[in-house]
This record gives structure tokens, sequence and C-alpha cells, in this order.
């Protein structure tokens, strides 16, 4: 319920693709992946969004990892346990990732 909930809000922003993996599945737009599911756990679903900065004045991402060797992306990690917790300030992120931060 989780995953489709969050599938279908990101569908509402824009045309995104699934690119289903062995370990995650990314979310892509026309250009590149703008986001990957982690973990779809019992009751919670994880999604990592790579951002070109740190955005660390939010709510909603529970932690902020630069990725070793790469001065350019910066990991923001989301957990979801509520269709709530797609709120605005979540769907700003999900906005940014899709237009490539613009």
């Amino acid at each position: 319920m989780l995953f489709n909930h969050f599938i279908s809000e990101y569908q509402n922003i824009a045309l995104i693709t699934l690119h289903p993996a062995k370990t995650m599945i990314g979310i892509a737009n026309e250009h590149r992946r703008i986001a990957w599911l982690t973990q779809l756990g019992k009751n919670f679903v994880h999604i990592v969004f790579p951002f070109k900065q740190e955005y660390p004045d939010n709510l909603c991402f529970q932690k902020i990892a630069q990725v070793p060797g790469d001065a350019n992306q910066f990991n923001h990690h989301f957990r979801m346990y509520n269709t709530e917790d797609v709120n605005e300030e979540v769907l700003g992120f999900m906005r940014m990732a899709y237009l490539d931060e613009k």
C-alpha cells in the first residue's frame, strides 16, 4: 500500500518509470534515475533521493550522507511509515529530484 501510494504521488507530479534491479527499484524521469526504493519493509518504504547538495533544513529525511568519492552527490534518506508522510515538504523534494534541483 505504501509503495503504491508513493508511486501514485510521483505520477501526479510527472511521468516516471520504474527500473527494478536486484536490490532496489529505481525511479527515473526521461533523463536519469531520480530516486531509489531501497527497502520495502512490513510497515515502511525506504527511499533515497540523490541531490547535488545537502539539504539539512528539513523534517523529512532521517539521514543525509555524501557519497564517498563524489563531491556532487548527497543521498537523502526518507522512510515512509504512513501515506500522510508524503506531505508538502516531501512532495517539494520529489519535484526537485524530478526537475534535477531546478
